[in-house]
């Protein structure tokens, strides 16, 4: 039995009729696996063709993580896919997309990142809860909503912000006017609401490019590379659970 829309029936993949590193949907992307990809536990939906797990620090691809794995607080979190296949990858039907780096450098949001190339070597952000890549190669990384690309200077709600390419890391800017006016002091009086993407911002300047999702609600992130104790102040979604 298949279950179709009304005068249409379903898509049926096999091995041979999915997409070779490209989007299957919205929602899921198809790795074609030749080698090894780097990725994000609980990430890979499902695969064809032989392939096998490692997880990082325990398994014969020592070599392979020293160079281009550089995160012991994220260790824990992603394996090594090696073989040959295709890989189905999705999180919770958030949007899905692929990009390339080419000798670049991009921090992104840990829970954003998916997996990537081993072109790219994956090192810890000096700011909580976000992650750098650096190198030449492919990553696959989720959002709420569609990515969009900006040039500095901007300031951008932290809400909304996924990474930054090819630019120095963002400083915090506060509204103070906004802060002090009535909304800020009934925030003040009441406790209700938290800071604001209209009293707190990222502000990015330099050359290079931000990647910013379509709305300003975070996805619903596993505690990924979170320092204990630590939970990222003025950073949301530093390593904060679901």
């Amino acid at each position: 039995m298949s279950v179709s829309a009304p005068g249409a029936g379903p898509v049926v993949f096999d091995p041979y009729s999915l997409p070779s590193n490209d989007n299957v949907n919205p929602y899921a992307f198809s790795v074609e696996l030749d080698g090894q990809w780097f990725l994000q536990k609980g990430k890979m939906i499902a695969y064809y063709g032989q392939v096998d797990f490692h997880a990082i620090g325990h398994g014969p691809l020592d070599r392979l993580v020293a160079a281009n794995f550089h995160s012991p607080l994220h260790a824990a979190d992603w394996v090594v896919a090696q073989g040959r296949g295709k890989m189905l990858l999705a999180d919770r039907s958030y949007d899905i997309n692929s990009y390339d780096l080419d000798e670049g450098n991009l921090t992104i949001r840990s829970g954003n990142l998916l997996a990537f190339q081993p072109g790219l070597a994956l090192k810890q952000s000096i700011i909580p809860g976000f992650l750098t890549l650096i190198g030449t190669g492919t990553f696959v990384a989720a959002s709420n909503g569609a990515v969009h690309f900006v040039e500095p200077p901007i300031r951008v709600d932290p809400q909304a912000l996924v990474g930054w390419a090819d630019c120095p890391s963002p400083c915090h800017h506060y509204d103070h006017a906004y802060m002090r006016g009535v909304l800020g002091g009934i925030r003040a009086l009441t406790g209700i609401g938290g800071a604001s993407g209209e009293e707190h911002q990222f502000e990015f300047s330099g050359a290079g490019q931000v990647l910013l999702q379509s709305t300003e609600t975070l996805m619903g992130e596993v505690n990924t590379g979170g320092v204990p104790g630590q939970a990222g102040p003025g950073v949301p979604g530093a390593g904060a659970g679901r």
